[in-house]
């Protein structure tokens, strides 16, 4: 398959945020694969989770190959850099007129309802009048509910996957955890792209504790017998690696703004109950949740799955718990092919 380069899309129009800043103009960062049909038919939508960028094909392996759920052979797949992420769509490090510089920890919160209106206009850039299939996990499932909900119109299908209809008090408290260590970094807050470098790995090391579970850490950390230090383990290393390894890749305001739209995630918000607001999705639904998952448990999509109307679920069985959904990648192609195929 050819390589996807990375297009940009420029609204020179203000963009108003629900928090109640305004953005003077807005650049979208976005990635296609594939050809748009005659008919404009055949648009797949990824949404993408936290720290991920607009190329599908570089951060879930073996999806955008022919035959898979994401076949450029068939469908015209497009995914977007959300709001105020560091992969090219406007954000914290993105220079803004009128001064022409970045506005780092002064760049405005952004909500999950932001970053669907940014992809609303995205859409109707491309001429994308309705989706054949829009597909989103965990943050990316934030958004992909946020827009089933406020566009009931806008997908035939969609594909819900380790993600949640509202930011339960579990993840607000992860979200404040890492606020804490990013903040007790002394270099926060100063207007360079490497601030706080060292709070946002720590930052990273404690998220990634609600990704995995501890069936995932016994089964790869697990120390050489006999080591000669007592102290020094397989796990701190690899923590340790895994903080360095996005602070290398991300910048800690990007990373603020992010988990701060997390926060803001309630499909209810000014629509009556949860069932009410859900009751209002159109698409037919595949619910998807992974056996071990922690953030988001099974439960939560036993929830969500009946305030849908017809939803269906479907459950990945993992012991990487949250990241399962990116690393079962074939146990996720056959459930989205099944359920293609009973809702053609």
């Amino acid at each position: 398959m050819k390589k996807s380069e990375t297009k940009i899309f420029v609204s020179r129009e203000p963009f108003a945020l629900e928090c109640g800043a305004t953005l003077p103009e807005l650049r979208i960062a976005y990635h296609t694969y594939g050809e748009l049909n005659a008919d404009r038919s055949n648009a797949v939508w990824v949404m993408h989770a936290l720290t991920a960028n607009s190329d599908v094909a570089d951060w879930w392996p073996h999806t955008v190959e022919q035959g898979k759920f994401l076949d450029p052979d068939r469908w015209f797949v497009v995914c977007a850099n959300v709001l105020g992420s560091c992969y090219g769509t406007t954000g914290p490090l993105t220079p803004l007129p009128p001064c022409g510089r970045p506005l780092y920890a002064d760049f405005p919160q952004v909500t999950v309802r932001d970053m669907v209106r940014a992809h609303r206009l995205l859409a109707s850039h491309l001429g994308i009048r309705q989706i054949d299939t829009l597909i989103g996990s965990s943050l990316g499932g934030f958004q992909a509910l946020e827009w089933l909900v406020s566009q009931p119109e806008i997908a035939r299908r969609a594909v819900l996957c380790a993600t949640d209809y509202q930011c339960r008090p579990w993840l607000a408290a992860i979200n404040k955890a890492m606020y804490m260590a990013i903040e007790a970094d002394a270099t926060y807050g100063q207007p360079r792209p490497d601030a706080a470098r060292k709070g946002l790995e720590a930052a990273r090391a404690m998220a990634l504790l609600s990704y995995r579970s501890h069936s995932g850490y016994d089964a790869t950390q697990a120390d050489e017998p006999g080591r000669p230090d007592p102290f020094t383990r397989r796990a701190h290393s690899y923590q340790a690696y895994q903080g360095k390894k996005l602070a290398d890749r991300f910048d800690v305001y990007s990373y603020m703004r992010m988990c701060q739209s997390s926060d803001s995630h309630d499909v209810s918000h000014g629509r009556g109950s949860f069932a009410e607001a859900l009751g209002r999705i159109k698409a037919r639904c595949l619910v998807v949740s992974v056996s071990s998952d922690i953030l988001f448990p099974p439960s939560y999509h036993d929830e969500m799955a009946a305030m849908i109307p017809g939803a269906e679920k479907g459950m990945i069985q993992s012991e990487f718990a949250h990241d399962g959904f990116l690393i079962e990648h074939q146990q996720l192609d056959s459930l989205i092919s099944d359920f293609r195929r009973r809702n053609p």
